[in-house]
């Protein structure tokens, strides 16, 4: 839970709050309402989930009126940075806990209480006010609530502008209940049930400004449609709006309104949030409660989205992050189904790396996305979870992987006849985690045998001798193989790449913090002893801050402390610098097994490692974990503010604090 209080920081009012649906769509905006993104939305649904994912409603404009005065509810940012209206004198607090709520000081006796929730049974958004204290209980004088729903209608990577061909017609049904438009007709229909009264007055709200997008280099200009108005009594009750989408039967049919609930409406909003608030009572722990956003429905299947907002499936995120999303905490259920659905997506020995928002070609183009599934597979295997049917379908399909691998498949991904590694590689596309690409430039290739893709390689052929003794001898000479290769003389810590662009014998001595899967967050170590301290050591000396791993060492040349501005200059810095959280899994996992025999090492760990990652959960996307965070002090969070693999890590490395073991000192 994440409570902001007055006096309020004014970062702090940009602070992100999220509320998915679990089919891929999700209500997110700021604490102070004001939405800093183009993807901040109140209604933005998959239309094929989980991509096709359009917004639709961007958000509301709100106010109260009483005596006279008028108490802003909601505050808007225009071109060039004008806010209007105001409302940090009159926001007493914001809470995430159970959902987004905020309070507001009207006058000396009223408070007026807006809150915000996503049903994940309905896929609907519900909004309610109500008014507290002494006015309220008296039923003296007259609150009227305003709100004015903004409108747009487009893919969720776009912007929306004035055009005449918007369409501001409103249908509405049940005495007013509920109000329908379909502001263009080869989208959804948006959908309004409401207690309050509808008064159609079309107007366009021109020039908001989105401050996040502008500070990436993009385009950050919005225009929005507003058809009318709703008002409601707040002495008479609390105010109730339900978002919804819906298809029409086609382009030319008339808006269908309505939600299915017969209800009215303020009785199916307290259902809803009955049954919300159960539902997420059942799944634990803070942490495991935000899990839950990130996996989502597809086909008849489960998957897991990388982030939001904009991220969609990617299969090297979804292996690495339901390791601790999913298997550490038990629901083993949905990890069954996800790694059932990609099994099926199984092509040359390879799993795709991306579903794309749109079409249904996925891409292969990822050297360890496939071997990441190995590693999810032996963690869900080992739970005893998989009944023998499923335990076979997953053995094979890591079979084929390690078939096509050692044969040879995309990309010259192959097993070097000469020594076992596993070689990747080919001009202009980028294969390792370390994935960015601006237009033709490849920011960092690692064409040749990159350190953790050994890690990996050496990893899944030793979980398959487990049932399969064929795969014993090719990951026993792999092994003996990396050890002679990859220790660095100079610093007996690891090279970041050898045989680099296929050139053998070249040797990439990045300090980087790949190197690092040899120690921790894998199955097997590959390393001990010494070495694996030399690892541990030059890692935590060089690379460590306290919201992840640096991907690069400050004292390199190509280092970038600071990740942000247009495209080129964010993905320059992205694998150059940028810390990522997710990367203190591994870490404190090889930490662990260096240090873990030294008395209070599970207490250190915890104290040095995780707690700022706690802290940090109350900033930047509240009760998640970044994407990234600048290289520099003081580590400003950048990229996505709510991660899947940032925080499936520190599930899982919380389950290792309990039952990880040390390795031979």
């Amino acid at each position: 839970m994440t409570r902001i209080e007055r006096p309020f920081d004014i970062s702090r009012l940009e602070d992100e709050w999220l509320e998915a649906d679990g089919f891929g769509g999700f209500a997110s905006g700021t604490v102070g309402t004001l939405r800093t993104r183009r993807y901040h939305a109140l209604l933005l649904t998959a239309t094929r989930p989980p991509g096709g994912r359009v917004v639709l409603v961007n958000g509301v404009e709100a106010w109260l009126e009483a005596d006279g005065q008028r108490y802003p509810l909601s505050m808007q940012r225009y071109v060039p940075d004008v806010i209007y209206p105001d409302l940090t004198t009159s926001l007493l607090e914001f809470n995430t806990e159970p959902w987004p709520t905020w309070r507001f000081q009207l006058d000396s006796q009223s408070v007026l209480t807006a809150e915000l929730f996503v049903s994940k049974a309905t896929r609907e958004t519900v909004l309610r006010w109500r008014l507290e204290g002494a006015e309220a209980a008296s039923g003296a004088g007259a609150f009227s609530l305003k709100v004015r729903p903004l409108l747009s209608g487009r893919d969720y990577h776009a912007l929306h502008h004035e055009n005449p061909a918007f369409n501001f017609n409103a249908q509405t049904s049940g005495d007013q209940a509920c109000v329908s438009w379909q502001p263009y007709g080869d989208l959804p229909i948006v959908n309004v049930a409401t207690n309050g009264v509808y008064t159609h007055a079309p107007d366009w709200y021109r020039n908001f400004c989105y401050v996040r997008e502008r500070e990436r280099g993009l385009d950050f200009s919005e225009d929005l449609a507003t058809p009318g108005v709703f008002s409601f009594n707040l002495t008479d009750g609390e105010a109730v709006m339900i978002l919804s989408a819906s298809i029409a039967s086609s382009a030319s049919s008339a808006p269908a309104a309505g939600p299915a609930s017969t209800k009215p409406v303020a009785a199916h909003a307290t259902e809803l949030a009955r049954i919300e608030q159960q539902r997420r009572s059942t799944l634990g722990s803070r942490l495991q409660r935000s899990a839950d956003a990130y996996v989502v429905a597809r086909n008849e299947g489960r998957t897991i989205l990388a982030g939001f907002p904009w991220f969609t499936d990617w299969g090297r995120d979804t292996f690495i992050a339901m390791r601790g999303l999913l298997i550490s905490a038990g629901r083993l259920a949905e990890a069954e189904a996800i790694l059932l659905e990609w099994s099926g997506t199984l092509s040359e020995g390879m799993l795709p790396n991306r579903f794309p928002d749109y079409g249904d070609t996925p891409e292969y183009n990822s050297v360890d996305a496939s071997l990441w599934f190995v590693i999810a597979v032996h963690d869900y295997l080992a739970t005893n979870h998989a009944k023998a049917d499923t335990r076979t379908r997953l053995q094979q399909a890591a079979e084929t992987i390690l078939t096509g691998y050692t044969n040879g498949t995309r990309f010259n991904i192959k097993a070097s006849s000469d020594d076992g590694l596993l070689s990747a590689g080919v001009p202009g596309v980028q294969l390792t985690w370390m994935d960015a690409k601006v237009g033709d430039w490849v920011v960092t290739p690692r064409i040749g045998k990159p350190v953790e893709v050994q890690a990996l390689w050496i990893n899944a052929l030793r979980i398959a001798a487990t049932w399969n003794p064929q795969w014993q001898q090719p990951a026993e000479r792999a092994l003996q193989a990396f050890h002679e290769r990859f220790i660095n003389p100079s610093t007996q810590a690891l090279v970041d790449n050898v045989d680099v662009d296929f050139v053998k014998g070249a040797v990439d001595r990045s300090i980087r913090p790949n190197q690092i899967f040899a120690v921790g967050g894998l199955p097997f170590p590959l390393l001990e002893g010494a070495a694996a301290r030399a690892v541990v050591d030059q890692v935590e000396a060089q690379l460590l801050t306290p919201l992840g791993l640096r991907t690069l060492a400050p004292s390199d040349p190509a280092y970038r402390g600071r990740y942000g501005g247009p495209p080129m200059a964010r993905d320059g810095a992205y694998h150059q610098g940028t810390v990522w959280p997710w990367l203190l899994g591994p870490f404190v996992e090889a930490w662990l097994r260096v240090h873990g025999a030294e008395p209070d090492a599970r207490a250190q760990a915890k104290a040095r490692f995780l707690d700022p990652l706690y802290a940090h959960l109350d900033h930047a996307g509240l009760d998640h974990l970044s994407e990234i965070a600048d290289g520099d002090a003081p580590h400003t969070p950048a990229g996505t503010p709510f991660q899947a693999w940032s925080l499936g890590e520190l599930l899982r490395i919380e389950n290792l604090l309990v039952r990880l073991k040390p390795i031979a000192a």
